[in-house]
């Protein structure tokens, strides 16, 4: 009875480890608003690697349109503080924030440059919280 218990045990971390590594099948065909809406439902649904994947095919297929490359950008460093890659979200939002400090800015879409610098304050507090509450000799992550 042990075995078959340490089997299935064995069997199901299999199963998660696999699952959680595969990648998804994003069709061809799929629009940039179809992907950014499968972005969303497996983001609502913590599929973040499915999300993530969705988004990264939204920026490579539209790599000449700013307003597609700038939207997957974002989502992919809000997926990244969502899941508290501070580090990984901070140089995301700040890659972003770069397309801002060109003489074309007018043109692009504002609320994402808003919405990351909002996100940007939040990863400083944070850390900054973080910082507060650990020893001198302890190392700050990075």
């Amino acid at each position: 009875m042990k075995l078959i218990k340490l089997s299935f045990a064995v069997f199901l971390a299999a199963l998660f480890f696999f699952a959680c590594q595969t990648n998804i099948n994003i069709r061809e065909d799929l629009s940039p608003a179809e992907l950014i809406q499968r972005a969303q439902e497996a983001s609502d649904r913590n599929r973040y690697k499915a999300a993530l994947q969705y988004y990264q095919a939204l920026y490579d297929r539209n790599s000449t349109n700013l307003d597609l490359v700038i939207t997957a950008e974002y989502e992919i460093a809000f997926i990244y503080y969502k899941q508290k890659r501070y580090a990984e979200a901070r140089e995301g939002f700040e890659s972003l924030l770069e397309y801002y400090n060109t003489p074309d800015q007018a043109l692009l879409p504002q609320q994402f440059k808003r919405l990351a610098e909002i996100v940007l304050a939040r990863i400083d507090e944070k850390e900054a919280q973080q910082n507060r509450h650990r020893f001198p000799w302890q190392k700050r992550e990075t």
